[in-house]
């Protein structure tokens, strides 16, 4: 059997690769487990400077991986080259601390004892990898579980398996080969893996009802799971927000990638003060953008990955309207698999569109009377991964981010990763952490280490 990728701006075959069954399979895991055996042995600071070598082949590498990921998901080049500039920051980052974070912790002496806690590797790591942001969300998990002294089972998504062989190739021409692992698989062999006793932990990140079934495998085996799942995440426009900073940022927060993000904006709650303004700015931004072959560098938006997800977006305005919001501009599909962006007035809180994840470029807005009413808003959720509020008074922003649980919030700015700051979710969006010193934590065990001198 072999897996087909096509292009979502005009549907030529991109590639085709053969799907890993059989002895195939078992032998690449048999190398990955004998390739870990052998690396959880080698100090941290020989895998930091290992590591960096395949760095320097995404450097050397950059249009060609960046080319592949428009052509096979449909983000504009310009876009795809700085994911992988992003890439590079986060991997540059996360071996900036990766002594400091993995050396072992030493106890205050006791005489007579050495106690320390050691941080071990889990062994083969399981990245089931999406395809919308197909370089950054794997390298959320790739290096830090290498640095750890793991070797990665890369199992990247149908749509983007030219990816997961490119972080294959980057760790073989740095002398690392089968400690990054490309596995091309349907669902029923990814399900198999799961349970493969070999496999220590399982890193996943896509829909919440995926997440659920892939929690409940792994919890067959008393493994634990990452997930970075759905989000149906909100911004709140303040009474004294910078409103040209603001729409520009908001704007950019929705329709960036085709609004293809787990933490793009959502929703939006503008306060009266400056609700007519906002709109009036946002529909500017919005049908600026220009759709078209994404190769082109002067396409700003992008086809949709998922051709399904143009009937769902038309059902979220649709039912948007039947409650009594109003479609501002776009508000249909276009030719092939795009969406115009699409900026919506007057969305009642209850509607889909506020409530739901929509993958794609829509901004709806709702208009508020006070702070606090839009903070009753932003709670009213299932999910929790980023909020933003849009303020230029540091003690709302604090007022705010006491007042709601998510995983991030920010204050002026959205849509952002700092590799710094751990990337986790709440309610449905998931559980686990990955970037910043504890994405090492959830990659590792504690191995408590208690030696006595001499008997007696």
């Amino acid at each position: 059997m072999a897996l087909q990728v096509h292009s979502p701006y005009d549907d030529a075959l991109v590639a085709e690769l053969d799907l890993d069954t059989g002895a195939s399979l078992e032998g690449k895991l048999e190398r990955a487990r004998a390739a870990q055996t052998d690396w959880r042995r080698v100090p941290v600071a020989e895998r930091v400077e290992r590591v960096a070598l395949a760095m320097e082949w995404f450097r050397e590498h950059t249009d060609e991986v960046a080319r592949d990921v428009t052509l096979q998901m449909g983000k504009p080049l310009a876009q795809a080259t700085g994911e992988v500039g992003g890439l590079l920051e986060r991997a540059q980052f996360t071996m900036d601390i990766a002594p400091e974070v993995l050396a072992p912790e030493i106890l205050p002496a006791k005489e007579g004892f050495r106690r320390r806690i050691e941080h071990a590797p889990l062994g083969l790591v399981l990245d089931i990898a999406a395809w919308n942001y197909p370089l950054l969300i794997p390298t959320n998990v790739i290096f830090p579980a290498l640095l750890a002294g793991n070797a990665v089972l890369l199992k990247h998504s149908a749509r983007t398996p030219l990816c997961g062989q490119h972080f294959e190739r980057a760790f073989e021409a740095a002398g690392m080969s089968s400690l990054v692992t490309h596995l091309v698989l349907d669902h029923a062999g990814t399900t198999a893996l799961m349970g493969d006793a070999r496999v220590g932990h399982v890193a996943f990140t896509g829909s919440v009802d995926a997440g659920r079934r892939i929690h409940r495998a792994v919890a067959e085996r008393f493994i634990d799971v990452g997930l970075e799942l759905g989000g149906n995440d909100p911004a709140y426009v303040a009474a004294d927000a910078d409103l040209e900073a603001t729409v520009a940022g908001v704007v950019d927060g929705a329709c960036y990638n085709a609004g293809q993000s787990c933490c793009a904006v959502e929703r939006v709650y503008v306060h009266a003060d400056v609700y007519d303004e906002f709109m009036d700015r946002a529909r500017v931004l919005m049908e600026a953008y220009r759709m078209g072959d994404p190769l082109d560098p002067t396409t700003t938006l992008g086809p949709l990955a998922d051709a399904s997800s143009l009937e769902g977006m038309a059902r979220q305005v649709e039912d948007a309207c039947r409650r009594g919001a109003s479609v501002v501009t776009g508000g249909s599909a276009s030719q092939g698999r795009f969406f115009d962006a699409t900026l919506l007035a007057g969305c009642p809180n209850d509607c889909e569109v506020m409530q739901e994840e929509s993958f794609g470029p829509l901004l709806p807005v709702l208009r508020v009377e006070s702070d606090d009413e839009a903070l009753a808003h932003v709670n009213d959720t299932h999910f929790g991964l980023t909020a933003s509020i849009w303020t230029v008074d540091p003690e709302r922003a604090e007022w705010f981010a006491a007042g709601h649980e998510a995983g991030t919030i920010f204050q002026n700015r959205c849509d952002y990763l700092d590799p710094a700051l751990p990337w986790t979710g709440v309610r449905d969006s998931g559980k686990g952490s990955t970037l910043s010193r504890h994405g090492f934590h959830h990659l590792t065990r504690r191995k408590a280490i208690h030696f006595r001198d001499a008997p007696g």
